[in-house]
This record gives C-alpha cells, sequence and structure tokens, in this order.
C-alpha cells in the first residue's frame, strides 16, 4: 500500500480548473518528483494534499488516513511536513527558535536535544549559526533551515516545494545532495521542482505535470532520457 495515495483530484481557482484529475502515489523510502513548467499545478497538489487548499473532488490518503476536508493543523501531526515555497523561515527568529518551531507539535520534548544533535550534524551550516537572525542568512541557508524545522517535526513524508529556487548552482548542488542524504535515512520525499534535471537526478520516479494534468509518469532515469522531456524541460533536443 502507498504511503501517500493521490485519486482523481480536481482543484480550482474560482472558474479556473488549475488540477484536472490527477492520480498518483508514493511509496514508503522513495524520491517522487512532480516537474513541470511555472504554472503546471506543481505547487497547487502540494496545497491540496497539506490542507491549504480545498480540492472540489477526488481522494487524498496518506498512512490510511483520508486527508480531503481534514484541517490544515492537524495534517502535520500525521507525519507529513512541508518545506514551503520561498522558505519563508521566521526572520526575527534565532536559526535554533526557528528548529524549535518546527517541533512545536511535538510531545516527545525531552527527545528534541538528540534531534537537534541529528539536524546539526546534516547541516553544520546551521550550527555554526544557530543564535543567529534567520532573515540575515543567505538564500541557501535559509533552504537549509526551512528543511531543518521541516525535520524536527520527526516526519514519515516531507513535502518540498522548489527546493533551488533562487540559489547559485553551486547551492543547488548542495541542497539536492541534502535531500539525496535525508532520504537515505529512509524518509520519503515528494519533490516539486522546476530544475527537472536536478529532480530527475535524484528521484526515483517522476510525474510529468501540464496545465493540471499528468502527461507523463515513470522511473526517473527512464525520463531523462526521452525525447520529449529532454526537449521540454532538459534543453535537449
Amino acid at each position: 500500500m502507498a504511503m501517500l495515495s493521490v485519486k482523481d483530484l480536481n482543484v480550482y481557482y474560482g472558474s479556473i480548473h488549475a488540477i484536472k484529475g490527477i492520480s498518483f502515489e508514493v511509496n514508503e523510502g522513495e524520491i517522487i518528483t512532480l516537474i513541470g513548467a511555472n504554472g503546471a499545478g506543481k505547487t497547487t497538489t502540494l496545497h491540496a494534499i497539506s490542507g491549504l487548499l480545498k480540492p472540489k473532488s477526488g481522494e487524498i490518503e496518506f498512512c490510511g488516513n483520508n486527508l480531503i476536508n481534514m484541517d490544515a493543523y492537524k495534517i502535520p501531526k500525521l507525519g507529513l511536513a512541508q518545506v514551503p515555497e520561498g522558505r519563508r523561515v521566521f526572520a526575527e527568529m534565532s536559526v535554533l527558535e526557528n528548529l524549535e518551531m518546527g517541533a512545536f507539535i511535538r510531545k516527545d520534548k525531552e527527545a528534541l536535544g538528540k534531534d537537534f544533535d541529528m539536524v546539526f550534524e546534516r547541516l553544520p551550516r546551521l550550527k555554526e549559526r544557530r543564535k543567529q537572525a534567520a532573515g540575515t542568512l543567505s538564500g541557501g541557508e535559509q533552504q537549509m533551515l526551512a528543511i531543518g524545522r521541516a525535520l524536527m517535526s520527526k516526519p514519515k513524508m516531507l513535502l518540498l516545494d522548489e527546493p533551488s529556487m533562487g540559489l547559485s548552482p553551486i547551492l543547488v548542488q548542495e541542497i539536492f545532495s541534502i535531500i539525496r542524504d535525508v532520504n537515505k535515512t529512509g524518509m520519503t520525499i515528494l519533490l516539486v521542482e522546476q530544475n527537472a534535471k536536478m529532480a530527475l537526478n535524484i528521484a526515483n520516479r517522476a510525474y510529468v505535470l501540464e496545465t493540471g494534468n499528468i502527461v507523463m509518469s515513470g522511473d526517473a532515469d527512464e525520463l531523462s532520457t526521452n525525447a520529449e522531456v529532454r526537449k521540454a524541460y532538459l534543453g535537449g533536443c
């Protein structure tokens, strides 16, 4: 049984049919990526899963729980954590305080010390800057903090929304290396990304979105060599 199952999902913005009956699955331990041009519906799909948008129809199941019509604040308690587009760190708070906010829903407060150590070990730049205001970090460091904050909730699955946006090529490589390392610990990841080349490089499987429809899906390695995908998203021919 899939960890996350989306079936015949339809989402509207007013009269605009933004997501048109898409279906896909994410299995435990996988990195699944949704790729597509700007406006294809990638972020809208994530927002529907995390409860920030209410679908018109369809099914969303996570670990056997029906997410349709569930209040957004209840969904992280099931083990689903979203790293939002644009990072959305708490600029005035320190790095440490941002990480504490990630652990806000947890009841096992005595285990937090171990998880701070885990995040700092995986993201050593954050340890160096733990007392620094998050708003003074570079874009790449803020992305690391957003990932670290999500990990502090001890999720079963991470939803990553455009983690490479606005970053230099060298930082993009670093962020994707972090995503791969996090996945190696057993973390399941659903990755939304415009940088199709990087996304396909680390994903197990991929779904291609175009104007609210899934137009192609399959093994990430196979899609990365597909002529249509190369022409549309990888700058190839």
